[in-house]
């Protein structure tokens, strides 16, 4: 690995409020790495891609755990928030659905992420 590359962690979060504490997890994981100072992106795919749409996130709650809200507009702050093209097309979103600063991009930009030199990846 190159040391002198900027480490970016990039997180992949697969599923929507079926299975809410992993969603929570995911978005958890990502905030707290971009808190402490990690380079964070943050990948909506399936039905997580709703949490980039305006009120979707908002309306969602898990005990003893942050607002979705919250930690979404975090990573939107500080790090990079994409939604899955495929995914979007299939939910019929485009970038103008979404929060301001979220984007919709494809695989090609999710291999680079993840294949760059310092990048680590998890996915939920």
């Amino acid at each position: 690995m190159d040391s002198s590359a900027t480490p970016t962690l990039v997180v992949k979060v697969t599923c929507g409020t079926e299975a809410l504490e992993r969603l929570n997890q995911g978005l958890t994981v990502a905030a707290t790495a971009l808190a402490s100072g990690v380079e964070v992106s943050l990948w909506l795919t399936g039905d997580a891609a709703w949490m980039a749409v305006p009120g979707r996130a908002e309306a969602v709650e898990l005990p003893h755990a942050s607002p979705f809200a919250d930690l979404r507009d975090a990573l939107l702050e500080g790090g990079r928030v994409t939604v899955c093209g495929q995914c979007a097309a299939r939910r019929e979103l485009s970038a103008d659905d979404l929060v301001p600063g979220a984007q919709v991009r494809g695989a090609a930009a999710f291999v680079e992420e993840v294949m760059a030199p310092g990048a680590r990846s998890l996915v939920y």
